[in-house]
């Protein structure tokens, strides 16, 4: 069995917990997931399932989409409505649509983030929220992200929604605080919703009650999307079926003569999706497999 299981993470549940929830459901070791949500966020998580784990890392690797909701005049130290209150100012004016337009619009393009104490991201081999919890402070490497766009969808007194498509490695819960300090209060993201990830969206997604009920008629593979689909940001070399067995073998092969936007891409005979490759580091002349898939 193997494919992508476009699943609608319900709050309240670790990625880990869908992940393992999935492989009771799909009764295989072989899943994974393609970028951590917080266990009080929803929204798509694409879960990879058998030879679909090969591709984790570059479905990970895609643009994300976000609705999140910014909420002035309080700051957390985990920067989400979950932590515990460290600066509170009364917001006796809330800003105008006009004043946040202008500050969103400031974020777009590379911006640098410090990420939060309460956050995965290791320093000394140690994960900060490791820290934090120890109530220790240490320096935290900063880092840069991609901001694609950036708009204003409601406002509502001290709170307002925005949504957001970023890069990989983008703390939502950081861009609301910094946000809210351009605007000249305390801030924390108040709720947040990934509604995409690369060609995944709600439109096209699972949830926990569709994938039980699926089961139980035998009928969970019908819900798995090709393989394909989690590589559609990449570019696509289309080979002929002599090629195709020597990609399938995983041998290293010329450069192809067409030129590529992405590297690494996608190899495809017919409609069959062969393995992904990238050109060489060392022979910018070659191509060589960097996953290659069976069957």
């Amino acid at each position: 069995m193997d494919g992508i299981l476009p699943l609608w993470k319900p709050r309240g549940m670790t990625s880990h917990d869908c992940v393992m929830k999935c492989r009771k459901l799909f009764k295989t070791k072989k899943v994974g997931h393609t970028g951590t949500l917080d266990p009080e966020v929803d929204g798509i998580l694409p879960i990879c399932i058998g030879q679909a784990t090969k591709i984790v890392p570059f479905l990970t690797d895609t643009k994300k989409t976000y609705i999140a909701e910014v909420k002035l005049g309080v700051a957390t130290d985990t920067e989400d409505a979950h932590g515990s209150i460290v600066e509170e100012r009364m917001v006796l004016q809330s800003p105008s649509a006009e004043r946040v337009r202008n500050v969103l619009h400031s974020f777009r393009g590379t911006i640098t983030q410090v990420p939060p104490m309460y956050s995965a991201v290791k320093v000394k081999g140690k994960k900060l929220y490791e820290y934090a919890r120890e109530n220790k402070t240490v320096e935290r490497p900063k880092r840069q992200v991609t901001i694609f766009w950036i708009e204003l969808l409601e406002m509502n007194q001290d709170r307002f929604r925005i949504k957001v498509v970023c890069s990989k490695g983008t703390y939502i819960r950081t861009l609301c605080v910094d946000i809210g300090k351009e605007l000249g209060y305390p801030a924390h993201m108040s709720d947040l919703t990934r509604i995409e990830t690369a060609s995944f969206s709600k439109k096209n997604s699972v949830d926990f009650a569709t994938i039980e009920e699926a089961v139980e008629k035998n009928e969970q593979e019908k819900l798995l999307l090709p393989i394909s689909i989690g590589l559609d940001h990449l570019d696509k070399l289309y080979v002929d079926e002599k090629t195709g067995k020597k990609v399938a073998n995983g041998q290293k092969l010329p450069k192809p003569e067409i030129p590529l936007k992405t590297d690494p891409f996608v190899v495809i005979n017919g409609e069959k999706l062969l393995a992904i490759y990238q050109i060489h580091p060392e022979n910018r002349e070659q191509m060589k497999p960097v996953r290659v898939f069976n069957g």
